[in-house]
């Protein structure tokens, strides 16, 4: 057998040795069952989809307010609607990168037992039906001091949704973006209860 030849088995063998032990090194190395983590946490899912729901209600008690109202009530409305506008638009985007639906199937189910009322279901400060109809059919001075006390309802439920998530949150964005709801709803629920009192109202009515 020529040298050339005995040559040529060498670096076979050497490779094909090479390639058996990249074979059995590689789980040490890689796991092969390894996936990336998620995107959000099922708490954060469950509370960016009820979140977003909340926010598109006050987006609708906004569309509902008379055109026939204070200019102040007025700014005011449009300055919240633009800010959960651009809230929901951040939401469902996370949503959209976790792969998950924009509406959740069972809502307020993310909260810990003892955290939520008897009808976990229902988010905090809410508009009824009734209320929405309401504020449809108020016009000028009726329609402000309604849709005032209804967007504080509103702002205070959605502080309590924000303030027992950040309970539930260990950091992240989803995290930070609550703790500027809780910052940005409570100075305006500040303002809405100054314009109620200068209604003549109170916030319950």
């Amino acid at each position: 057998m020529s040298r050339r030849v005995l040559l040529g088995a060498a670096v076979a063998a050497s490779i094909l040795l090479l390639l058996v032990l990249g074979a059995a090194v590689r789980p040490l190395v890689v796991s092969e069952t390894a996936t990336a983590a998620p995107i959000l946490t099922s708490t954060e899912i469950g509370f960016v989809q009820d979140m977003t729901g909340h926010h598109q209600q006050a987006l609708i008690l906004v569309e509902r307010l008379a055109p026939d109202i204070d200019p102040t009530v007025r700014r005011l409305a449009d300055q919240i609607a633009d800010a959960q506008r651009l809230e929901i638009g951040t939401m469902l985007g996370w949503l959209r990168l976790a792969g998950a639906t924009p509406t959740n199937p069972h809502p307020m189910s993310w909260m810990p037992s003892g955290h939520h009322s008897a009808a976990p279901a229902t988010m905090p400060g809410m508009a009824t039906r009734a209320d929405l109809d309401a504020l449809t059919r108020a016009h000028g001075a009726e329609a402000e001091t309604l849709f005032l006390r209804l967007m504080y309802r509103h702002h205070q439920g959605g502080v309590a949704m924000a303030q027992t998530f950040d309970q539930l949150a260990t950091g992240g964005p989803v995290e930070q973006a609550a703790r500027d709801m809780i910052s940005t709803q409570s100075q305006e629920s500040g303002i809405i209860g100054l314009l109620i009192t200068q209604h003549g109202a109170t916030a319950a009515g």
